[in-house]
């Protein structure tokens, strides 16, 4: 199973120059967050596949205008053909302008409820979130440091992906695409878009 995640950007090559051979086989769309609704809209018209989406720090327009017939997986686990995603939008709390942010205690409480929950659902494949985990792609900036808690449900639910936005290329040379985490997950830094290959279950 093919899955498209993407976050932070409208990139040009699915949106301007969008071509069927990009996308080609993909069964499930996933936002990372901070894109806009109508890029969403069009992506799933043109895919031809289904979303799920977090919040991003830049995603309080969806609190109005919502991409039509995406489903919000904030906080919830959603299962697709076998596999059970696993969502927890926003970032570090840097200001108290944005709705989508969050201290670490307040995010730790977040997921400690979704594993909770995971524990009930049979476990997390694919965690969906918009900040990185403490360590692992985030930056020394204060708006760019990932969440520990995010280690933690990791360690706990050993989910085969971790994906997320929110660092872009652009801000640091050493920005890696992929890197694999202590519990084994393999770690997607969605900047723009990636496409991920899950087995069929």
């Amino acid at each position: 199973m093919k899955i498209l995640v993407v976050a932070d950007i409208e990139d040009r090559r699915l949106y301007d120059f969008f071509r069927k051979d990009r996308v080609e086989g993909v069964e499930l769309i996933v936002s990372c967050g901070d894109v806009k609704s109508d890029y969403l809209d069009f992506l799933m018209t043109m895919v031809g596949a289904p979303m799920i989406y977090i919040m991003g720090n830049h995603d309080d327009d969806f609190i109005k205008k919502p991409p039509l017939g995406g489903i919000c997986i904030e906080d919830k686990i959603y299962r697709f053909k076998g596999y059970n995603f696993a969502g927890l939008g926003g970032c570090l709390r840097y200001n108290n302008r944005v709705k989508n942010m969050y201290s670490p205690f307040d995010m730790n409480f977040r997921a400690s409820r979704l594993a909770a929950k995971s524990a009930l659902r049979g476990g997390i494949d694919v965690l969906v979130t918009h900040a990185p985990a403490k360590g692992y792609g985030d930056l020394e900036d204060l708006p760019h440091r990932g969440f520990e808690a995010f280690n933690r449900l990791m360690k706990i639910t050993m989910p085969r992906y971790m994906v997320h936005g929110h660092v872009h290329k652009n801000y640091a040379m050493n920005v890696k695409t992929e890197t694999v985490h202590e519990s084994g997950t393999v770690i997607v830094n969605a900047y723009g878009y990636q496409i991920i290959e899950l087995p069929d279950k």
